[in-house]
């Protein structure tokens, strides 16, 4: 059953989910190095820090659960946590849910984005995300795709052509519309950053800034940024 714990302390971890909502900050996911075996931290907890108050608690879930992963992207917006992507012992995710954070009755309970409209993107981890008015808008990843899902915005890594399966980088863009619950793929206009994983990003305005990742063997430091109005790709 859903619940909170208070006062205690989020575990160490890495390629976990953070991000902001009023005055707290929400955790999920990722993973810990045991015994050099990585393991995936519970997926029915979301850790919450008060910035008001310094404390953490962590409020256990219910719900139609996303499975425990690392390299999903979490993002926040009108009070809901969408968690987007993501890896885990059975491969890449494109799945996405959500979960209430402001429900008043102290409960989280997670659902699964199951109706919608439009084709979300390929499976992917380590992706970014912008949030800007009601859209959720994701760039990037790493992950993979069948034979028929390839195309320019995917670098190539590995492949098994027995089950016909790429893994790669990705550098597309996909916009997941909250009000409307629908996935749109907008025309970018200019040259998009090379394909990547792992980068950071901000935003600033209307304009949705990149930096850095990795790109196939090697990591980079360049910065671009993306128009949110005019689908523009600009920087250098």
């Amino acid at each position: 059953m859903a619940g909170v714990q208070r006062f205690s302390v989020a575990e160490e971890r890495s390629g976990h989910c953070a991000a902001m909502d009023q005055h707290c900050l929400y955790v999920w996911g990722g993973y810990v190095t045991i015994e050099e075996n990585e393991v995936y931290l519970p997926h029915d907890e979301i850790w919450v820090f008060d910035i008001e108050n310094g404390l953490w608690r962590v409020h256990l879930t219910d719900g139609d659960m996303p499975p425990s992963m690392s390299g999903s992207c979490g993002a926040c917006l009108n009070g809901k946590l969408y968690i987007f992507g993501g890896y885990d012992d059975k491969g890449y995710s494109n799945q996405m849910y959500y979960v209430n954070l402001r429900s008043g009755n102290r409960e989280f309970t997670w659902k699964q984005v199951k109706h919608f409209k439009g084709q979300p993107p390929t499976a992917r981890d380590k992706l970014s995300c912008w949030v800007y008015k009601d859209l959720l808008i994701y760039f990037g990843g790493y992950g993979s795709r069948r034979h028929n899902e390839l195309n320019d915005c995917f670098d190539v890594h590995d492949a098994s052509w027995e089950g016909q399966m790429f893994w790669g980088w990705n550098n597309d863009v996909h916009v997941f519309d909250t009000e409307k619950q629908n996935w749109i793929q907008p025309v970018v206009k200019n040259s998009p950053p090379q394909a990547r994983a792992a980068h950071s990003c901000a935003l600033l305005g209307n304009k949705g800034y990149v930096f850095a990742g990795r790109v196939l063997q090697t990591r980079v430091n360049d910065l671009h940024f993306l128009n949110l109005d005019t689908w523009t790709w600009s920087g250098g």
